[in-house]
């Protein structure tokens, strides 16, 4: 199991990349337009960068959402290779049958 600060803090981040994500994707397009005169431009970018890093979405991690362990994650079953095993020989991930010889 991963630290439950280090999950929570995770969890923070996505609520803060929720909250702000239409104000930075109108940033962002004002700092993109290149019809805007270049003062407008540099006062977005620096709106930007007023903004909390945290907000933005690249700071989130993908988390195992069984044990929270933040490497070697399967996006697309959004669990670890760890948890992904023990669920797979416990039977209960569908389609999965783990091989033993």
């Amino acid at each position: 199991m991963a630290k439950k600060s280090a999950v929570e803090k995770n969890e923070h981040r996505r609520t803060l990349v929720k909250n702000a994500a239409a104000k930075r994707a109108r940033l962002k397009a004002l700092v993109q337009n290149k019809e805007l005169p270049i003062e407008e431009r540099f006062a977005a970018v620096l709106k930007l960068a007023e903004m909390p890093r945290n907000s933005s979405k690249t700071r989130i991690r993908n988390r195992c959402e069984v044990t929270g362990r933040p490497r070697a994650f399967y996006r697309k079953l959004k669990m670890s290779r760890i948890a992904l095993r023990e669920l797979g020989s416990q039977g209960q991930v569908p389609g999965l049958v783990k091989s033993s010889w």
